[in-house]
């Protein structure tokens, strides 16, 4: 969702020059299809997996904790990373790195549909992680600076947001359409061909940019960053498999990562240049928009994990009629996404983002009927609430976040933006797996009939519960089934529950947002020099006067004429055409 496009001091972002002319609207508009195309295909990996999971766990056999890695390596891995690709994005370029993405992404994709083991899986997932993670902060940027009229960005934002809502939710149904007709491993080949259409495209049609510049990279405080998210995930995901605290090696990587990411906000408070302001959660808004950003990503991917295996394995749909059941999901997200940029211009910040978290919490609530039976209405229903909800929390957590940021700190914003959003989805498959894991497991633990081994293997899983019954057969086996189906239902519900709780906390931390849609530096610049830009003039990119500036965002005293400007300080923009 994000990049690092930092502009300091009095330079404004870069708006790249396109080939054809970056500002006409044609060019503007191409390079939001191929971002949206980018965006699509890294949210729609992190859950198409998910209706995969049963055949997964059938062929590889994965553990508990193997398979809680299996689906949440790549986020996680990608969480770690993007603070480091995004700053190197504005030293060597962006689309050199989103390009280098591609090609990485793509391989990864290979080596996860041909594995033949949980290890090699979950080592594809992590270096599809890494390929997202050079994807992912360009996109956020390159919008920005090709959309430097707030209407029009807000716009972009909306359909961007809506396109990454729907690749999430879209996962599932596309994974279940495949599975119908081929084996796991082809929710991975996909990713191929599309990969290979965007590496041509992108190079033809996406601008390449660096950043200004000042300071060296702080390629020490990349590394803190990244292990030290990297310690925190692992040391959370073992506990989320059923690993106690006092296991050291559990407790070791957590401890770790906290003090890396301690001594990392250490280091960018007392550097002249850091690789991300963090004086800007100091700004309640913007602290508290982060904040929501992950509960929302956190509801969402935690229980759609769940509500596929529910599907599947409780009411006994198969991949397809998965998918096909959260389509209302998705199309209800696509269009809060849609509908984002009027909502938020009518209601503010404040109230567009209560009301989506109250009503996402109240979607959820409503599921907790759900049982062993199937109850269609009730599902479309709650589905419907669910994606209108979390995609309207979303856009206006973001869209409130990035007007927050000094227009000279977007790019670190962004960047934390998409670190929140991904770490969010990752952690949501943990915490919720563990309390789902807290309550089904005891379940089944003590079943007539069943042999204590046999009951501790049934409590890893639901679905490995099923296998061990069909292996035991005989009144054992049926006991066991029916404990394991009513142990998942109620610990579904109580899952529920607690994510309700979670987006009220979320709902009531959101009433520090500000009240009306107000961007400081916007109306700190004041009018620009120029016309608005239209379909054929780009008067506030700068390229009226060929500097391939932001016009909002330079100091009012530079902007009459061009004289103020400082030529020999302007960022390096390279014309596609000449590269």
């Amino acid at each position: 969702m994000s990049g690092t496009t930092t502009a300091r001091g009095d330079r404004a972002a870069d708006v790249p020059r396109h080939r054809r002319g970056t500002g006409a609207g044609g060019s503007r508009w191409a390079v939001l299809l191929v971002l949206c195309v980018s965006l699509l295909l890294v949210a729609l990996d992190a859950t198409v997996l998910h209706v995969a999971v049963p055949a997964v766990s059938e062929d590889l056999r994965p553990d508990g904790v193997q398979l809680l890695w299996i689906v949440d390596a790549y986020p996680l891995v990608a969480a770690s990373l993007l603070i480091l690709f995004g700053t190197l994005g504005d030293r060597v370029g962006r689309r050199r790195v989103l390009l280098l993405g591609y090609g990485i992404f793509g391989l990864a994709s290979a080596v996860a549909a041909c594995a033949d083991s949980a290890q090699v899986l979950i080592a594809a997932r992590a270096l599809l992680g890494v390929g997202g993670a050079m994807i992912m902060p360009a996109t956020l940027s390159i919008l920005r600076q090709v959309f430097p009229d707030r209407r029009e960005r807000a716009l972009a934002i909306g359909i961007w947001s809506a396109v990454a809502a729907v690749g999430a939710a879209v996962g599932p149904l596309l994974g279940g359409l495949l599975l119908e007709h081929f084996w796991w491993g082809s929710v991975f080949l996909i990713n191929i061909p599309l990969m290979a259409v965007c590496l041509p495209v992108g190079r033809w049609v996406l601008p390449e940019s660096t950043g200004d510049g000042d300071g060296p990279w702080d390629v020490l405080g990349a590394l803190m960053a990244a292990f030290g998210l990297a310690g925190v995930v692992f040391g959370v995901k073992r506990a989320g498999g059923g690993e106690g605290l006092a296991d050291p090696v559990t407790t070791a990587p957590l401890a770790a990562g906290v003090l890396l990411l301690y001594l990392f906000v250490r280091r960018q408070r007392n550097r002249k240049h850091p690789l991300i302001d963090l004086g800007m959660f100091s700004r309640p808004a913007f602290g508290t928009s982060v904040g929501c950003i992950v509960l929302a990503m956190l509801a969402l991917v935690g229980l759609q994990l769940i509500a596929t295996q529910y599907l599947q394995l409780v009411l006994g749909f198969s991949p397809l009629e998965t998918g096909l059941r959260m389509v209302p999901l998705t199309v209800s997200a696509m269009a809060a996404g849609l509908l984002g940029s009027r909502m938020l211009q009518r209601l503010g910040p404040r109230t567009m983002v209560v009301l989506g978290f109250t009503v996402t919490a109240a979607a959820v609530l409503s599921l907790v009927s759900m049982g062993e039976h199937d109850r269609p209405g009730l599902l479309t229903a709650g589905f419907l609430l669910l994606g209108f909800g979390l995609e309207t929390t979303l856009f206006g957590a973001y869209e409130s976040m990035l007007s927050e940021a000094p227009a000279d700190q977007a790019g670190g914003a962004a960047a934390i933006g998409e670190t929140s959003y991904q770490l969010g989805a990752g952690i949501g498959i943990a915490l919720l797996g563990t309390v789902m894991n807290a309550v089904y497991a005891p379940g089944v633990s003590t079943v007539p009939g069943v042999p204590a081994h046999a009951s501790a293997a049934a409590g890893h899983s639901l679905g490995e519960a099923y296998d061990i019954a069909g292996g035991l057969g005989g009144p054992a086996g049926a006991a066991l089934r029916e404990a394991a189906r009513d142990a998942f239902v109620h610990g579904l519900h109580i899952t529920l529950a607690v994510s309700a709780l979670l987006l009220l906390l979320g709902a009531a931390a959101a009433l520090r947002l500000p009240r009306r849609m107000e961007c400081a530096g916007d109306e700190a610049a004041g009018p620009p020099a120029g016309p608005p830009a239209g379909p054929g003039g780009t008067a506030e990119t700068g390229e009226a006067d060929g500097t391939g500036r932001d016009a909002a965002a330079v100091p009012p005293a530079r902007r009459p004429g061009r004289e103020a400007r400082l030529p020999g300080r302007e960022r390096r923009v390279q014309p596609a055409a000449t590269r």
